[in-house]
């Protein structure tokens, strides 16, 4: 009973030995986790440090190669003064030749297309009646005349009485009347050319009938023409006789036809607040035709000088124009170093390819970039190319 008792107490004293030591090692165990989490997180730290500092260094001490562009001049120039408007052509001299009078055609003396001058004869109706009747009333007239003669001759020697020789020159005035109507009518049913010109397609046939004002065939004019345009209320002070007009048509690209102004209609229109102008051009080859759409210029006289960039150079923008202004200086190599600025300016009006532009930062010769503005950011380095700029058109319209 005694040994039972003793083992006892052993097997309960290591027990409690045992079970004291066991959070001790725990605590120690996680001590040391602790540390090596605490040297991870520092590593990863300190390395995302060093790494962000010596991106920072390496873009602060990189320079960006420079962007390759093409560049043109700031030029002064006096650019056309022009006021345009739309228009067409009309001719000076065109008609539709009618007959006056009805009758059957019996003879066609044309040829459609051809040239006629003014008194040639077109058509000839049937006019034989006609004919008949002049012959008649001719005939009374010279009966008539030769009993006036008596009737003068009784008179002069107190044979006869004063009212024979009036009933006779009645009767005689009354035949020379019928003569002239009779012949009128003849020159009717003979169609002429009103003037000289040429002529358009046929509408009759030989042997038709015609109803007085059918017609026959065109007859146009194109020696002289007229364009008839029209411009803004607005711009009716600058309109002048005699200022010089120029006009193209869709039938031939690149040609300027020049004419005067001839007429300014005094009055403008209320439905469209535009006044009317007509200007005539001299027509020698008959290259304008009437019915063309022409595209009028009027040349006003010239203003001062402007600075002008091509086209390409200007940048448009929701926040405004601008140009790429080059800059020049020196490196701390001591070599030439060129920046690209952007400059906002107010741009005008385009012609032949480039734009008037206003700014107090800009003067004649100054570089602008003419290609290469979307690969830009104010203040980038840059190179010119050895590539020319855009070319401008190589035969500029002459207004």
């Amino acid at each position: 009973m005694t040994l039972s008792a003793e083992t006892e107490v052993a097997t309960r004293t290591d027990y409690r030995k045992s079970k004291g030591e066991r959070p001790v090692r725990t605590k120690l165990w996680f001590s040391i986790v602790a540390v090596l989490l605490a040297l991870l997180v520092g590593v990863f730290w300190g390395f995302n440090q060093f790494r962000n500092h010596m991106i920072a260094q390496f873009f602060a001490h990189m320079k960006m190669p420079p962007v390759s562009v093409s560049v043109a001049k700031v030029k002064s120039e006096v650019l056309p003064n022009l006021l345009t408007g739309i228009g067409d052509v009309v001719a000076v001299h065109q008609v539709n030749v009618t007959t006056d009078v009805a009758g059957r055609v019996v003879k066609i003396m044309f040829e459609p297309g051809a040239h006629v001058v003014e008194g040639q004869p077109i058509v000839q109706l049937f006019d034989d009646p006609d004919r008949g009747d002049l012959a008649n009333f001719q005939a009374q007239a010279l009966a008539a005349k030769l009993a006036l003669d008596r009737a003068k001759a009784l008179a002069l020697r107190q044979f006869g009485p004063q009212a024979t020789v009036d009933d006779s020159q009645a009767t005689y005035d009354q035949a020379q009347a019928n003569i002239a109507k009779t012949k009128a009518l003849i020159s009717q049913k003979l169609i002429l050319a009103p003037f000289s010109g040429e002529l358009g397609l046929r509408h009759i046939e030989l042997g038709q009938f015609l109803n007085a004002g059918s017609e026959i065939v065109t007859l146009t004019d194109l020696s002289q023409v007229w364009v008839n345009f029209t411009v803004t209320e607005k711009n009716s002070a600058k309109l002048k006789l005699g200022q010089t007009v120029h006009v193209s048509v869709d039938a031939y690209p690149g040609r300027v036809f020049v004419g005067k102004i001839t007429t300014v209609e005094p009055q403008i229109s209320t439905d469209t607040r535009n006044i009317s102008v007509q200007a005539t051009f001299d027509n020698p080859d008959h290259a304008l035709k009437p019915g063309m759409f022409a595209n009028a210029t009027i040349v006003l006289p010239d203003r001062p000088p402007v600075l002008t960039v091509p086209e390409t150079a200007a940048d448009y923008s929701l926040y405004g124009d601008s140009v790429f202004l080059i800059k020049k200086s020196t490196g701390s190599d001591g070599k030439e170093a060129l920046t690209a600025v952007r400059t906002f300016v107010k741009t005008g009006e385009r012609l032949d390819g480039r734009v008037v532009i206003a700014s107090s930062n800009i003067k004649p010769g100054d570089d602008v970039v003419a290609v290469g503005q979307i690969k830009l950011q104010s203040g980038a380095a840059v190179a010119i190319s050895s590539e020319p700029p855009p070319v401008i058109p190589a035969e500029p319209s002459p207004y």
